[in-house]
């Protein structure tokens, strides 16, 4: 790994942590949304899909990167961002304007506390990895202190 190396590992992490945090926080935004702008019915909770950008999926490849037999050691990436495959919760709400014939209307299936403990683990993860990037570069400035 060069000298930047977990600079850039942390880097594409903390990328992915924000979007991770930016999809939670847009389903906390639409727990009540009960029709998209598309008409296709109540809102569907998003989840991200992380991957490794090294190319290497196997475990065989990520240990042989890691001990230096190749140098494509890679961050994390956001694969994608998947549409829950779960049921809309249904809640009786004659009044509301997006009810059926018999008075039922389609939520989200979001728990808030769900979304907040995901929050939380994105923030979480997000100031390790900016902590990490800290810490490399008081490493790299003390080995410059050294050289001088």
């Amino acid at each position: 790994m060069n000298l930047f190396g977990v600079m850039e590992v942390s880097g594409s992490a903390l990328q992915a942590e924000r979007i991770r945090a930016e999809v939670v926080a847009a389903n906390m935004a639409n727990a009540e949304t009960t029709r998209t702008a598309d008409g296709g019915g109540p809102y569907r909770r998003q989840h991200v899909v992380f991957t490794s950008e090294a190319g290497q999926q196997t475990f065989g490849g990520q240990l042989l990167a890691s001990s230096g037999a190749s140098d494509e050691i890679g961050g994390v990436r956001v694969a994608a961002v998947v549409a829950d495959a779960g049921s809309p919760l249904r809640r009786f709400d004659p009044g509301h304007p997006d009810a059926d014939k018999e008075g039922y209307v389609s939520y989200p299936d979001i728990n808030p506390l769900t979304e907040m403990v995901d929050l939380m683990g994105a923030t979480r993860a997000y100031g390790l990895n900016s902590s990490a990037v800290q810490a490399e570069k008081s490493m790299l400035s003390a080995s410059l202190d050294i050289l001088k």
